[in-house]
């Protein structure tokens, strides 16, 4: 049988039944985008390595324990463990993974840390810490869309996938995150700087 032209229902129901070469195609299939969802979010390829065998090891468990739901779905589903696995991570050590624009720009790097004075740098530390506690605010929707697209540098059409929802949705969404941002920064006069918004909504 060649297993690695079959659909992706196919080999779940294949492995399901205990053919571990089904779940091997998968593993080959999609291990590529789950790294890259990873290291996106982490900017650490040892660590976005450990997670996505941890991704797939949930999986496993999933399947086999007959609690796979996600008909047609695969892929999203997949990325969605990984994604939350990378959450807890930074979480756990509070971590905070870098905003980057398409370019690879830092969103929230304003000056080079090295010039400023410790006064300095102390305030726009406290100035960052502030902007992540507005975005972690922001309704589940357009954070998850935000945490998306700067975070995982995922494209439209892949949150779209990702979520679930049509692309202008997704679009919407970032839309709406973008303003509420916005008038939460207004709120602090002293965070607002125009360069962050106009690079965040690159």
């Amino acid at each position: 049988m060649r297993y690695k032209e079959l659909p992706d229902g196919e080999l779940v129901k294949l492995f399901a039944e205990g053919n571990q070469q089904a779940f091997e195609v998968i593993v080959r299939r999609y291990q590529s985008r789950l790294l890259t969802h990873c290291y996106m979010m982490l900017k650490d390829r040892y660590a976005a390595e450990d997670l996505v065998q941890e991704a797939f090891l949930k999986a496993v468990t999933t399947i086999r324990s007959g609690r796979y739901n996600e008909e047609g779905k695969l892929l999203p589903w997949l990325m969605r463990i990984a994604h939350n696995l990378v959450i807890d991570r930074v979480r756990k050590q509070k971590r905070n993974p870098e905003v980057v624009t398409e370019d690879g720009s830092p969103v929230f790097s304003m000056l080079d840390f090295a010039t400023e004075s410790a006064e300095a740098a102390r305030m726009r530390d406290d100035q960052y810490v502030t902007i992540r506690e507005h975005i972690k605010t922001l309704p589940e929707a357009q954070r998850e869309v935000l945490l998306l697209r700067h975070f995982a540098g995922m494209s439209f059409k892949e949150i779209a996938e990702h979520t679930n929802v049509s692309i202008n949705t997704a679009l919407g969404r970032m839309r709406y995150a973008l303003i509420n941002l916005r008038k939460k920064m207004h709120i602090h006069p002293d965070l607002h700087d125009k360069n962050i918004y106009a690079t965040i909504e690159r």
